[in-house]
């Protein structure tokens, strides 16, 4: 288990006993180890090889042997009893925004709390309200928390959702009875969240397929099997559905299930005006829009087919969302949109000077291999105490080594010097200015006061974008998709601001975040707003996060020249320098 693992295991320890009422110094020294941990530089593996764990302030003997023993097998005995003593209906109330271990446990012990249903019940009678350090706001804060956290619960990140996919419809495409298969639904348009997941088969023999798909590993229900149509619930609780079509139909029902409900209603009315009739079913004449007749029927070898029937230029499924694309596939103006394949660096990256999990020679050494031309490295500022967030002097030292790993000649990848600049309160900067003009670039982020108002979250924001050292803001409304919702803040004055000041705002293209929201981005990149992509990385796996934002970027209309990060080396530095 690495450290980044070991801090998380800790601070949970942490919260259960604080559930459980334990000793509190006991509880601190869980929560101290942890934030030990989180600032120690030196490798975890080295320091425990060495002995030397036990001597570093704050980690007593105790903690020592369990670190040692989480790092060498990832197992611990005493947390697995730990978790099998908290009733798992308390510890699901960790998932409600504003509850940690210290309230929990006072919701338990004087109301009884004792699951989510239980605690919306207080709520609504008003007792959580009169509990010493609660109050009204806070059981509202609370019911709104159970209110989201009941919507999230039917949908999921498409990222995760593209694991299933990704085990699925190979299996479907191995089938002897198998012509043609593919998902559809919100999954293929490439939205940030997906509720059930699609996939159409073209077939002329359904009954084998059926029986592969309702009998695979993972299922924890067959919620419905037919001969063309069947749907499983899969245990991590995602819901997958497969219809079987004819061959001739494979394009129109791929077509119709890709979606969305607006994108359908513009083309059927796009039919009509030809005097056609448009469905999953296939393309005809509309005298002969009877699925059982074929008379009239035109046919459909591709997708691209169906929309050429219509004269229409091939709307990619991420724009398919009824937000004008058809009237521009009409006059041939649609975008040509950004391929990963474009991307030629990032900006936005952690190291274990931070909370990242990995070294800066291991982050150079995976983007080298990625074949990336440069990578910027931003590590949180010292207000993200929280996130190990470096000082001066811890800034300023890895400047330094930025700079000589560069001049090194180690790898092929340019690194450029920059820091993740908390957004503080009115719109100051974690920074002074002369340490700020050290680095290459800023990425200006909010971390904290998230629930600010409209008005003065927008103040702060465009304060930030005014300060002329900042480069990017990142994760603009600080949302964490079916965890946190956005905070409240006037876009388009934001988007001005920025295009006035020639600041970017970041597509951070963590699959929890893919933010700033897609929806934003056509209208602000057609005034000319520029769009850095990036992964927020702090693991190097975490690199991998560019295509969820490439998917997200190709739905707010993006092509290569809106992207920053699609620019060659020599570019970025004339960019960085202000040429």
């Amino acid at each position: 288990m690495d450290k980044k693992d070991i801090i998380d295991l800790l601070e949970r320890i942490g919260t259960m006993m604080e559930i459980k009422g334990e000793n509190p110094f006991k509880i601190r020294a869980y929560f101290a180890g942890a934030r030990t941990l989180q600032t120690m530089e030196d490798d975890l593996g080295e320091v425990i090889a060495e002995g030397r764990l036990g001597d570093i302030p704050g980690i007593g003997k105790a903690l020592t042997e369990k670190i040692e023993t989480l790092h060498t097998t990832g197992k611990l005995e005493f947390y697995d009893k730990l978790v099998a003593s908290v009733p798992s209906g308390l510890m699901d109330l960790l998932e409600v925004p504003g509850l940690g271990g210290k309230k929990i446990k006072a919701l338990h012990e004087q109301l009884g709390v004792d699951s989510i249903e239980s605690l919306t019940k207080v709520c609504q009678d008003g007792k959580v309200a009169g509990l010493k350090g609660f109050g009204d706001k806070t059981q509202e804060k609370i019911l709104s928390g159970i209110k989201n956290r009941e919507a999230y619960a039917a949908r999921h990140l498409w990222w995760d959702a593209r694991r299933v996919v990704d085990q699925i419809l190979p299996g479907l495409r191995t089938l002897p009875e198998v012509e043609r298969a593919e998902a559809a639904g919100s999954f293929r348009r490439g939205m940030e969240t997906v509720g059930d997941l699609d996939f159409i088969v073209a077939s002329s023999n359904p009954v084998p397929i059926m029986n592969w798909f309702t009998s695979m590993d993972g299922i924890a229900e067959v919620t419905a099997h037919g001969d063309t149509k069947s749907s499983i619930r899969l245990e991590g609780g995602m819901q997958a559905d497969l219809r079987v079509v004819p061959t001739e139909q494979f394009y129109f029902a791929l077509h119709h299930f890709t979606g969305s409900k607006d994108h359908n209603v513009r083309m059927r009315q796009k039919a009509l005006s030809m005097g056609l009739s448009l469905s999953e079913w296939g393309l005809r004449p509309q005298e002969e829009k009877d699925a059982s007749r074929k008379v009239g029927e035109i046919e459909a070898d591709s997708e691209e087919d169906v929309f050429k029937a219509l004269g229409l230029a091939f709307v990619h499924p991420s724009l398919r969302e009824g937000m004008g694309e058809v009237e521009a596939a009409e006059k041939n103006e649609l975008p040509e949109l950004l391929q990963y394949e474009d991307l030629k660096g990032c900006f936005h990256n952690h190291t274990t000077a931070s909370d990242g999990r990995n070294t800066l020679e291991e982050i150079a050494e995976e983007s080298d291999q990625r074949g990336w031309e440069y990578l910027g490295i931003a590590d949180h500022s010292k207000a993200s105490f929280q996130a190990n967030g470096l000082d001066e002097e811890r800034l300023l030292k890895q400047i330094a080594a930025i700079k000589e790993l560069n001049e090194s000649g180690k790898f092929r990848v340019h690194l450029f010097s920059g820091s993740e600049v908390d957004i503080l309160s009115g719109g100051r900067l974690d920074f002074e200015d002369e340490v700020l003009e050290q680095l290459d670039y800023v990425v200006a982020s909010v971390h904290n006061g998230l629930s600010q108002d409209e008005d003065t979250m927008t103040e702060r924001l465009i304060r930030a974008i005014e300060h002329p050292a900042v480069t990017m803001i990142g994760h603009l409304s600080g949302r964490l998709l079916l965890r946190r919702e956005a905070s409240k803040m006037k876009i388009h004055k934001i988007i001005d601001a920025a295009l006035a000041n020639k600041t970017i705002l970041e597509l951070n293209a963590n699959p929890m975040r893919l933010d700033m929201d897609w929806r934003h981005w056509r209208r602000a990149a057609e005034k000319g707003l520029m769009c850095c992509i990036n992964p927020d990385a702090h693991a190097l796996h975490h690199f991998d996060y560019q295509l969820a934002g490439v998917h997200a970027a190709r739905k707010g209309w993006l092509a290569k020249e809106n992207v920053l990060n699609t620019r060659p080396l020599v570019e970025i530095q004339r960019y960085l320098n202000g040429n």
